[in-house]
């Protein structure tokens, strides 16, 4: 019987940094995790696997931000999600809706458009990381976590490995916004995964003289069509058969486009670099946010979000949805925080990912300072450095 594993050399990592906030992914979570620490005064290092920030936003060309409004004329996001949205166009182009761009804008107007806009994703890449590298933070690009290090329940160090090899940075708070909770799974925390993730892939089409967005994906709440499947996010055969499967999707509606409007100069012109998974793995923490918890108010509450597929529905989003249950110094921000699968397609999208982003940056920042741990936060300090900072923590009246 051969023996189908090996076994790897011991050998000393070279310890390259300590910080007091690490940040794992540079999506939108991430970046707004590490603007929002270092802002609290905090040494902070973004540990980024692509070569630019935004995750989906940027890589996947998702260029759409979508509302911080509940659809009934009421902002329900403030803070740095509404700070990286007029930063999304800073560079053009893009225009916020005039009703939202006047702070007293006319109520009737807002409950007709949301406050919404659609970016550029290359002139966001360049944006992000402006205002990420600002703050002050550290950037480590080309860098995938591996491991991690326990010591007394707290994450000790962040094993990653990139062009230098193997290497470790220590830090006192730890923040995942990978998108997948890789450090909870990491850390041994309990992760939920789902595999109905559809074949997707926003991307840029020239049409004969043109350049045309094309937004390309399965039906997401219906059965995949005839030849289709669904994917794992956190199996790697799922994740190269998305690649795969949507870049044939892609091909697909390039000869579609030829024959229903009869052109021959029609081509693929920037296709996304990253896989456009929707939901993969998060955490589960001591509280799960449902979709049934539309207007509950909890007390500790770090931001709401409204629920972009319709309007009226408001969600008050815990901090221990943010809190791991073993891990004493890790947080989750972005995709990977504590819900259920109901409520995980309203809290994934990029203003919300901000939200929580920049709650876990400034706990971290705050725990990092005072020497608690984030779990032992004063929640009224909390919710007061986040208002300070913009964040809309109670419903606004009209």
């Amino acid at each position: 019987m051969t023996d189908r594993s090996v076994r790897e050399p011991e050998r000393s990592i070279p310890v390259i940094g300590e910080y007091d906030v690490v940040v794992v992914g540079g999506g939108i979570a991430g970046a707004a995790a590490a603007i929002a620490a270092a802002r609290e005064g905090a040494s902070t290092c973004l540990i980024e696997k692509e070569n630019a920030l935004g995750g989906l936003a940027t890589l996947g060309l998702v260029e759409v931000y979508l509302p911080l409004c509940d659809g009934q004329g009421r902002q329900v996001i403030g803070g740095l999600a509404e700070e990286l949205l007029l930063n999304s166009i800073k560079y053009g182009p893009g225009k916020v809706p005039e009703c939202w761009a006047d702070k007293n804008g006319d109520i009737e107007a807002r409950t007709k458009q949301r406050y919404r806009l659609t970016f550029n994703p290359a002139s966001f890449i360049i944006s992000l990381e402006e205002r990420v590298l600002e703050a002050g933070v550290q950037l480590m690009y080309d860098t995938r976590v591996c491991n991690v290090l326990l010591k007394d329940g707290c994450i000790e160090a962040i094993i990653v490995e990139n062009k230098s090899g193997r290497l470790a940075l220590r830090a006192k708070n730890v923040v995942d916004a990978s998108g997948d909770a890789d450090v909870c799974f990491l850390a041994g925390e309990k992760t939920v995964s789902l595999d109905t993730n559809r074949r997707a892939g926003w991307f840029i089409a020239y049409v004969d003289g043109r350049v045309e967005t094309q937004h390309l994906t399965d039906p997401l709440y219906k059965d995949p069509p005839p030849g289709a499947r669904t994917y794992a996010g956190d199996d790697w055969k799922d994740v190269t058969a998305l690649n795969i499967d949507s870049r044939k999707m892609t091909l697909e509606r390039i000869d579609q486009l030829r024959q229903d409007r009869g052109y021959d100069r029609v081509y693929p012109l920037v296709l996304p670099s990253i896989p456009s998974f929707r939901m993969t793995r998060r955490l589960v923490g001591t509280f799960e946010l449902d979709e049934a918890d539309d207007k509950r108010f909890f007390p500790d509450a770090i931001g709401m979000t409204g629920n972009w597929r319709k309007p009226g529905p408001v969600y008050y989003i815990p901090y221990r949805c943010l809190l791991a249950v073993r891990t004493k110094n890790l947080l989750a921000a972005g995709r990977c925080i504590s819900v259920t699968n109901s409520a995980w397609d309203i809290t994934r999208v990029i203003p919300t990912c901000a939200l929580t982003g920049e709650a876990a940056g400034v706990a971290a920042g705050m725990s990092a300072r005072t020497r608690r741990l984030p779990s032992e936060l004063d929640i009224n300090e909390l919710q007061g450095r986040l208002k300070e900072h913009g964040a809309i923590i109670d419903i606004p009246d009209k």
